[in-house]
């Protein structure tokens, strides 16, 4: 567990450069969830590490695999200084814990809903999960263990996340490329779903 961090952890500073904050949380019956903060220019990124230790199980299964199933991490990108986003971290550990907690397995094109705003007067209190390969390349372990994907995170407005729910993730990621919206801006407003 702790070399597989290590390898997550070596690959975000490859891709992002060196974290300048981090914290941890634990969940009763889990393992540590840690939060990296990296700031690029006017983008702040955080990015999950703990979530990839353990894959993740079919909750039907009757028993978890110790070491076949898919692994991840999460990434949100946020513009700086627009608001009180560092206040975020505590709800990314709580949305990378949701798969040993929950039994949930966070795939592209899932939603997570946190049941609060991400961040103090945020519009957003559930996410979109992209798909992973952009910022922050795929890594590869050992067989028969899957690779750790790096997953974006898109925050999604209360409209936009019951519009999803009846219309698909395609849909809606289709709808914001075509108005232009700026899925980094931290107070932006629903896109225009009409």
């Amino acid at each position: 567990m702790g070399e597989i961090l290590a390898l997550v952890e070596a690959r975000l500073r490859t891709a992002l450069g060196e974290p300048d904050a981090r914290a941890a949380v634990t969940f009763l019956g889990t393992d540590r969830i840690e939060v990296l903060r990296f700031v690029d220019g006017d983008v702040v990124r955080y990015a999950t590490l703990g979530m990839s230790a353990q894959p993740m199980a079919d909750p039907t299964a009757a028993l978890a695999d110790p070491v076949k199933g898919p692994r991840a991490e999460m990434l949100l990108s946020v513009r700086a200084g627009l608001a009180d986003t560092d206040k975020v971290l505590r709800g990314l550990a709580v949305l990378a814990a949701s798969p040993q907690v929950e039994g949930l397995i966070v795939a592209p094109g899932a939603s997570l809903d946190l049941g609060e705003p991400l961040w103090p007067g945020a519009p957003f209190s559930s996410v979109l999960v992209a798909e992973s390969g952009g910022l922050v390349e795929d890594l590869e372990l050992d067989e028969p263990m899957e690779p750790v994907r790096f997953l974006p995170l898109l925050p999604m407005t209360h409209n936009e996340a019951a519009w999803k729910r009846v219309r698909g993730a395609q849909e809606l990621q289709e709808r914001w490329l075509s108005h232009g919206t700026d899925l980094r801006d931290p107070l932006r407003t629903s896109v225009n779903l009409d």
